[in-house]
């Protein structure tokens, strides 16, 4: 698959939503992936890309155009988030207090956040249960941190519409923390197998590697 045939996917998953063209934003993941890799999407028009380790964030960031949007997408300890405050314009991964004030630690104002929601009760997964979510967004506003929204990653299933009903639970969760923060409006699910139903559920941002990357060169 190329990214212009997950492009193609994702208009078609909007539409059939009844969504506007541009309600929904591509983050291409680019765990293991090399500079170069990476620069081949860039010089397709892609700016939006992912990481999920400070080490690889850090060690690509210099060597990538400087209009590219990082984001950072995965667990992060507290003793890593001097690699990538200042590099990244989201993180997605705010997931347990003490991290928002090493997040808030530092020049200027932190970067957005959105807040980790762990859908289906699964202990190994990082993340706040779906009625802790409040609380987490008041404590991370209140230290100064922009609540942008909430992220999941659902449970492992069999087939992608089996994930609807975890996508559907994050929408309600979303609603919640809209309804107390107005601007807390982003919705972080959906990835390779299953980002056609997380648009369909209401994905605001999907989170892309695999499938762009699976044959291309590196």
């Amino acid at each position: 698959m190329s990214l212009d045939s997950v492009k193609a996917r994702i208009a078609a998953a909007v539409e059939r939503a009844g969504r506007e063209p541009d309600s929904v934003r591509l983050v291409v993941v680019t765990k293991g992936q090399t500079p170069t890799a990476i620069q081949r999407l860039y010089d397709q028009g892609q700016r939006e890309f992912g990481e999920n380790r400070a080490q690889e964030l850090a060690a690509k960031v210099d060597q990538l155009p400087g209009d590219i949007v990082w984001h950072f997408v995965g667990p992060l300890q507290t003793n890593k988030v001097r690699m990538v405050r200042p590099a990244v314009a989201l993180l997605h991964s705010l997931d347990r207090e003490d991290l928002i004030p090493a997040w808030v630690k530092g020049p200027g104002s932190p970067p957005a956040a959105l807040i980790q929601v762990r859908i289906g009760g699964e202990a190994q997964k990082h993340g706040v249960d779906p009625e802790e979510a409040m609380g987490l967004c008041e404590q991370a506003q209140a230290a100064g941190i922009e609540v942008a929204g909430v992220m999941t990653i659902p449970p492992v299933v069999g087939r992608p519409e089996e994930a609807r009903p975890f996508f559907d639970q994050l929408v309600a969760v979303s609603k919640a923390v809209g309804n107390s923060l107005p601007r807390a409006r982003q919705i972080s699910m959906g990835m390779s197998d299953d980002f056609e139903v997380a648009i369909e559920a209401g994905a605001t941002i999907v989170r892309i590697g695999r499938a762009i990357f699976a044959e291309l060169p590196n």
